[in-house]
């Protein structure tokens, strides 16, 4: 079991100092780890991607909502599950499986969360615009330099578990109240939701990439294992950890659906603007409704990105001692690398958050390959006995992983050539 690091030093490879003390112990480290994996998939890239599809599908996109929520919840219990209860990270536990399965693991969740930190950025810089009015691209690079501001605070952790909690609560509260103001056509949506006129499968890939995929799989579940919440034990409280978070997204996720549609049925044109969720949200509640949007976005933004580097570099720490001694500054770096790339690119913010979805949407099937054979064998779990109905959902919905992963292949590389 990996010990609980001090908020002083973290000699074990973490990150990012925990989200309370010894003494706080089990229940505000729960909290941050669900908080964390939430935060994580409540993104700029899940609002921009939800506003896009919307545009696109019409009712027809809750279909992939309800799918996309059904596949978040079978993956996330069994990565929780899985390493919590083996106390390991994800890529020790690969490395267990097949010698050096580990580094290519953390290879590909760091790619998948530069990928992903462009596009958090991107956000920032939407939110900046929707916010003061300012360009994205120095939008996106102030927010970037507050990042590290933020991530270099002892109390990170702890400043950043209240923040999410506060932003959360005003962001589903607007999200709830746009969903009523807009008048949207809720039977339809209801009625698409189980028989839709219409399935994209490069959408659905996209949407499980954006709240599963990737660094999100793993953000709270290596939370946990440095917080000490770990064993057989433990199972309840992690299950209901990672189910929790799940909800939180799929309830928000709901209400943005909602809110978009009506705003789309009611005539606003989203196809081709650049800051698609940005003229929703003035279209449903008016100039206040802009600015407050812009804060909550960029601010849902800078968590995102303290998220994606936090998780990234824990995979990093794998491959040199050096890096895990100097983690934080890594953190940092990356934070620098990623903001320099998004800068440089020719492509729109809402391009790229919804090319990091669907590429980390490519990345799961890998990873949680990896979970299903370790859940599978017992010695690798303790001798612990697996529910064999959540491992069987598990084995399927990983087939159905690979299945979208090569449908929406080809869709990915037309998405990066627009």
């Amino acid at each position: 079991m990996t010990p609980t690091p001090s908020p002083d030093t973290q000699d074990d490879g973490s990150v990012m100092p925990p989200s309370g003390t010894a003494a706080t112990a089990t229940k505000g480290a729960l909290l941050g780890a669900m908080f964390l994996m939430a935060t994580s998939a409540i993104g700029p890239g899940f609002i921009t991607q939800t506003t896009v599809f919307t545009a696109q599908l019409g009712a027809a996109f809750a279909f992939a909502i309800v799918i996309s929520i059904i596949v978040d919840i079978a993956v996330q219990l069994n990565v929780w599950r899985v390493i919590g209860v083996s106390g390991l990270r994800a890529q020790d536990l690969a490395n267990k499986v097949i010698p050096g399965f580990g580094y290519v693991l953390a290879g590909l969740v760091a790619f998948g969360g530069l990928v992903f930190n462009i596009g958090n950025i991107g956000g920032t810089g939407l939110g900046a615009n929707a916010m003061l009015g300012v360009d994205a691209k120095i939008g996106g690079a102030v927010s970037a330099l507050v990042a590290i501001g933020i991530f270099v605070s002892k109390r990170a952790g702890v400043a950043m578990d209240r923040i999410v909690v506060v932003l959360g609560v005003l962001m589903i509260a607007m999200v709830a109240y746009a969903a009523v103001a807009t008048e949207p056509p809720y039977g339809e949506a209801l009625t698409q939701a189980v028989l839709p006129d219409k399935v994209e499968f490069l959408i659905i890939t996209t949407l499980i990439g954006g709240t599963v995929g990737g660094y999100i799989t793993y953000a709270g579940a290596h939370r946990i294992v440095d917080s000490g919440i770990t064993g057989p034990e433990r199972v309840a409280e992690i299950s209901r950890g990672s189910i929790t978070g799940i909800l939180v997204t799929g309830v928000m996720r709901a209400l943005l659906f909602l809110a978009i549609l009506g705003v789309v049925v009611g005539g606003v044109n989203l196809v081709g603007v650049d800051n698609p969720p940005a003229v929703a949200f003035e279209s449903a509640l008016g100039k206040v409704g802009l600015h407050i949007f812009g804060v909550i976005l960029w601010a849902a933004s800078i968590t995102s990105v303290i998220g994606a580097s936090y998780t990234s570099v824990s995979f990093l720490t794998t491959f040199s001692e050096t890096i895990k001694r100097h983690a934080q500054w890594v953190v940092i770096g990356f934070i620098v690398f990623s903001a320099a790339i998004y800068l440089s690119l020719g492509q729109t913010p809402a391009t790229l958050l919804v090319l990091a979805g669907a590429l980390n949407g490519l990345i799961l099937p890998f990873g949680f390959g990896i979970v299903i054979w370790v859940l599978m064998r017992r010695d690798l779990l303790g001798g612990y006995r697996y529910p064999k109905v959540l491992a069987y959902v598990g084995l399927v919905v990983w087939l159905l992983t690979i299945y979208l992963g090569y449908e929406s292949f080809s869709g990915i590389v037309d998405l990066w050539q627009q």
